[in-house]
């Protein structure tokens, strides 16, 4: 029977955690949320899709993407219902478009640590919680319209209902049908690696461990399959059925074909996201290379019956997550396409393993190798800083790389946001190594290392970015919604120059993109249409057809001019030429 003493000291602990957890869903939505529309659409993914779910919100159509009119079939429709619903509450605007990633991110920190509480203890999930969210890459990916965070979200929550419903008793057992479900989700969100990734580290860890037949007796995997069939295919069937051959095709080449050879430029060595791990998931990195080896090594021994578990080292749950960690990175490595937000989907696993060893060597300083990484963290940061305080300088030297892509490159500077970044990882990994080294003061340096990495968020967002918006991503897309203003049906709006599917998104109509050195397209358009807007940097204004000779400038800006045959009649706010920037280099 519990005492009044014993009861009063679980509804402290009970208070307690709902704190700490309050706090990390606060921090989460700050960080995920904070200045979410405040920037343009970056091109071309967010541009891509924030277009494809406003025309489904507008066309009612909720089987079919399209892009600019046309059939897309780079990535299945999941995003594109979220977004069509985050239109519905907040409008179409960069908020919006952008609300479904926010909200995913916040709820994969949920999951995991309620993941954790459940497997570990409060304190872990509390690591693994901040971890999980304390780094560039699940925080970049949160912020922006793209189908990584959603599919994260359910590749995260497949894998943990497979190890919950496998190792699970009595009720506890039904977490398994999570592993379907969350598969198909994942699925519909970005086609085949959404099943890939939750089988490739489900099959090594039931094949390390045999467990084969537990997963046989306890996974309903006949049932399960069937219902991941149930769940996913049906939209794709009847992609097939109204679209034929056109989404097939399509649909293969963005699949199989991005694994076999590199799409659209993107690839790299086999050794590419040994990097990106680095410098994503820092500053947790430097903690991940010693217990993945550990873990691996101490389960190899085990399985060739040569010692036996240690009760203070490596549990199951660390060697899931240690397969988890090495197939995702390693099945990513085999795609011919890789970009550094591919392997997303393993840093749950990675925070996993390193919240787990931070722990353990808090409860026992002596821990090996945790000098050695908290050396790598303060190199890496150092590391960071002189990239951070040398890139105004590099920039300057190779702006005029850029200018095609953005006219101004060369004259507007980056602002005091890099320097601010410097100073702060040299302060903060100072206080790691001060901290993490000294035994008896090593909990601090966790503080310090996700007080630097929160503060570096934070600098980008309300300092860099908006300097970075203002000159470089805004004027094309403030210049595409006053063409789209000015623009009945029958009209025709044209970019040239300058392929950014974000034009599409803010002048809210088809677009007709014209390269340079296509410019019969202009001719045929000044032909047909009654009325022309044209985008383009302005210099390619001479590059112009000369039956663009009668075109006239209406707007200007930032290296950004719309040219048009008639005068425009509306001129929406906010888009009168502003101030020259306040800094030009290289003059």
């Amino acid at each position: 029977m519990d005492t009044p003493a014993s009861l009063a000291e679980t509804t402290t602990d009970r208070s307690h955690h709902a704190w700490l957890l309050l706090a990390l869903l606060l921090l989460s939505g700050l960080l995920f949320f904070l200045g979410l529309g405040d920037i343009g659409l970056t091109d071309r993914d967010e541009g891509r899709n924030a277009e494809a779910g406003r025309e489904m919100f507008e066309s009612g159509d909720r089987l079919t993407p399209t892009f600019n009119g046309e059939l897309r079939v780079a990535k299945p429709v999941f995003l594109y219902w979220l977004m069509d619903q985050s239109y519905r509450l907040f409008g179409v605007n960069e908020f919006a478009a952008r609300f479904p990633s926010a909200l995913f991110g916040v709820g994969l920190i949920l999951i995991h640590y309620l993941f954790l509480v459940h497997q570990r203890d409060r304190t872990v999930a509390l690591f693994g919680g901040l971890m999980l969210l304390l780094n560039l890459e699940i925080l970049g990916l949160g912020r922006m319209a793209l189908t990584d965070s959603v599919l994260i979200f359910f590749t995260t929550a497949s894998l943990y209902g497979f190890w919950l419903g496998l190792h699970g008793t009595g009720n506890s057992r039904r977490w398994i049908w999570a592993f379907y479900i969350g598969m198909a989700l994942a699925t519909l969100t970005k086609g085949p690696v959404g099943f890939a990734v939750p089988l490739v580290a489900a099959a090594l860890y039931l094949t390390w461990t045999r467990r084969w037949l537990d997963y046989w007796q306890k996974g309903v995997p006949l049932a399960g399959m069937a219902l991941f069939v149930l769940l996913a295919a049906p939209w794709y069937a009847a992609m097939f059925l109204v679209h034929g051959d056109a989404y097939a095709t399509g649909a293969k080449a963005h699949t199989i074909g991005r694994f076999l050879a590199p799409m659209e430029g993107h690839q790299g060595t086999i050794f590419f996201y040994l990097p990106v791990l680095l410098l994503a998931f820092f500053p947790w990195s430097a903690l991940l290379p010693v217990p993945l080896y550990r873990t691996i090594k101490e389960w190899y021994l085990i399985r060739r019956a040569r010692t036996h578990p240690d009760p203070t080292g490596a549990s199951e749950l660390d060697l899931f997550a240690a397969l988890w960690v090495v197939g995702t990175f390693v099945f990513f490595t085999a795609s011919a396409t890789r970009l550094p937000h591919y392997i997303g989907p393993l840093f749950p696993a990675a925070a996993l393993l390193t919240a787990s060893y931070w722990s353990r060597c808090l409860q026992d300083p002596a821990t090996k190798g945790i000098r050695g990484s908290i050396h790598l963290m303060m190199g890496v940061g150092y590391l960071l800083a002189i990239g951070f305080a040398c890139l105004p300088t590099l920039y300057t030297t190779y702006a005029s790389k850029m200018v095609k892509e953005f006219p101004l490159a060369g004259q507007v500077d980056l602002g005091i946001g890099p320097y601010l970044i410097a100073a702060l990882l040299l302060i903060g990994m100072t206080l790691v190594g001060y901290f993490g080294l000294n035994d008896e003061r090593r909990g601090r340096a966790f503080w310090a290392a996700g007080g630097t990495l929160a503060g570096l968020v934070l600098i980008v967002i309300v300092i860099s970015f908006p300097h970075i918006n203002r000159y470089v991503v805004a004027p094309p897309q403030e210049l595409a919604y006053a063409a789209g203003l000015n623009l009945d049906r029958q009209d025709q709006f044209i970019a040239y120059g300058t392929l950014r599917p974000s034009s599409v998104f803010y002048a809210k109509r088809q677009t007709l993109f014209v390269p340079i050195g296509e410019e019969d397209k202009i001719r045929t358009a000044l032909k047909e249409s009654k009325r022309v807007i044209i985008l383009l940097p302005e210099s390619a204004q001479p590059k112009l057809p000369a039956e663009a000779a009668g075109l006239v400038p209406i707007l200007k800006r930032y290296g950004y001019v719309l040219l048009a045959n008639q005068p425009m009649v509306t001129i929406p706010q906010n888009t009168t030429p502003p101030p020259p920037p306040p800094t030009i280099l290289g003059h």
